[in-house]
């Protein structure tokens, strides 16, 4: 039974025994689970070890084996969620600055768009007075030469 939280591991009812002695680390840290080796020489000669207690033991540093191999794991996956977060961090960055691009885009757009509606507009009513100018003019030039040809 260890820490849990990666500290050293409170010894087991194994290391308790004169015959076991707790061992183990990884790169200079130490297990959260101490395995247990047999030390013959810290045995006293007439105490064999009970087949109970060994395969306890043999149970113990399995469970051991395990709780490090999911340890190992939790802390590989703890890295990929980090890096992933900051890969979420950037994307999110990225589009709200081409949100933002596609808004002033729309907003450009819309008011070109207004402005050309405008002048299309304005052409059509100059259209429109031209030729109701030109219509004038034409009237007036009609009744010119008729008058002026009675006049002759």
């Amino acid at each position: 039974p260890g820490s849990g939280a990666g500290g050293p591991a409170s010894p087991g009812p194994c290391s308790t025994l004169p015959c076991w002695q707790a061992v183990g680390s990884r790169g200079g840290r130490q297990l959260p689970c101490s395995f247990l080796r047999r030390v013959p020489s810290a045995c006293p000669p007439a105490a064999p070890v009970p087949a109970g207690i060994e395969e306890l033991c043999q149970k113990r540093e399995e469970l051991c084996r395990q709780i490090q191999q999911e340890e190992d794991e939790k802390q590989r996956l703890q890295n990929e969620v980090r890096q992933l977060t900051e890969k979420l961090a950037r994307v999110n960055e990225n589009l709200a600055r081409k949100i933002a691009s596609r808004n002033e885009f729309d907003r450009t757009i819309a008011e070109t768009e207004a402005a050309y509606l405008k002048i299309l507009e304005s052409s059509q009513t100059l259209l429109s007075v031209l030729k109701r100018e030109a219509g004038n003019l034409t009237k007036a030039t009609a009744s010119e030469q008729k008058s002026g040809g009675k006049d002759s």
